[in-house]
């Protein structure tokens, strides 16, 4: 049977408009998913951007907390007669002031040191430590040297080991004491394929 000029006209006419009343469907359930957290850049409550700290041959990683843009920096601290980790005080702390100057390093408190970020560090042979976050003592940390032959820290989220590069922890009232914390979230590399890792967790 051949079909008429009018007839192709129709078919084209109604193939189209299911064209597009699907593509209108996909578009409407499309806006409607509610999309993971995948922002590259974090920005604070005020839009002001969270900077990546400027390289440093001893850092070992960094902390970040939602209440302000400071960081943390977490530096090993070789023992210059020895070239290892000092034994007594393997890593230190300290703060590079974002939230009201140009990230210019400070010192931490007292009480910051003991009972928040500072850390415990207990050898276990071999240049080895296990390093402990004073607010979060349960999570284990180990300093220890890579196949790079540089020292790093190494985590074990979800299974996973990884040379930790940072950490962000999102925190949602609470007290200095005792924070609210809503999740944290570690990124680093495997130290086998050398891949960017990320894990969030709720502690």
């Amino acid at each position: 049977m051949i079909k008429s000029p009018l007839t192709h006209l129709l078919v084209l006419f109604v193939v189209f408009t299911l064209s597009g009343f699907k593509l209108a469907a996909n578009a409407h359930n499309l806006r409607n998913v509610k999309q993971t957290d995948t922002t590259r850049v974090r920005t604070d409550e005020n839009g002001r951007i969270y900077p990546i700290p400027p390289a440093n041959v001893n850092r070992l990683f960094y902390l970040q907390r939602s209440p302000n843009i400071n960081a943390l920096s977490y530096d090993i601290n070789i023992d210059e007669k020895t070239g290892k980790p000092d034994e007594d005080s393997p890593i230190h702390t300290y703060w590079l002031q974002y939230a009201e100057k140009n990230g210019e390093p400070s010192e931490l408190t007292f009480i910051q040191r003991k009972f928040a970020y500072g850390v415990t560090s207990k050898s276990l042979g071999n240049d080895k430590y296990d390093i402990r976050i004073m607010s979060y003592k349960k999570f284990p940390l180990t300093l220890m040297r890579a196949a790079d032959g540089k020292y790093h820290i190494f985590a074990t989220v979800a299974k996973k080991q990884i040379v930790l590069q940072n950490i962000f922890i999102q925190i949602d009232g609470g007290s200095m004491w005792s924070p609210n914390i809503v999740y944290i979230e570690m990124k680093g590399t495997d130290p086998v394929t050398g891949k960017e890792v990320t894990e969030r967790f709720k502690p």
